[in-house]
């Protein structure tokens, strides 16, 4: 009986179910279409969404983040003003710090594929339970580095 469950898609399917009970559309449309790409033929590009969905999903987040700079929304004198603060300085060293983090991370989850699982299942419930953002995986593998001491 065992061998007939396809325990993955079972997986997505209760991810699924959180994402919609939490209202939360990133974990629901996600969810969603690997459900489709997993049950359709679509199955063949699971080597490429594995190989560049994660960049694509980091510039598409980048893009997100630049975007009132971009825009003007944060006008220029602002960034430079940002130098003055000692909160923007201390923001400044933290970004440093994350970006730091989720480069730890990416490498953590490449060498040790065994972590990735509980940190995907940790991210995600904190995403549909805690209304968080996706973006935990790659700082949590960082900082899960770190308590390893793998570098």
């Amino acid at each position: 009986m065992t061998s007939s469950l396809d325990l993955n898609l079972i997986a997505l399917i209760v991810l699924l179910a959180c994402g919609i009970l939490s209202h939360n559309s990133s974990v629901t449309i996600a969810s969603a279409i690997l459900i489709v790409v997993r049950i359709s033929p679509l199955d063949q590009y699971f080597p490429f969404l594995q190989t560049h969905a994660l960049s694509l999903g980091i510039t598409i987040l980048t893009i997100g983040v630049l975007t009132p700079i971009a825009s003007g929304k944060i006008p220029g004198e602002m960034i430079l003003k940002s130098f003055m603060s000692y909160k923007s300085i201390l923001a400044i060293v933290i970004g440093l710090l994350v970006a730091w983090l989720g480069g730890r991370g990416v490498k953590l989850m490449s060498n040790q594929p065994d972590v990735v699982a509980g940190l995907l299942i940790g991210t995600v419930a904190g995403v549909a339970l805690l209304r968080g953002v996706p973006v935990g995986p790659l700082i949590a593998a960082g900082m899960l580095s770190l308590l390893i001491n793998h570098s």
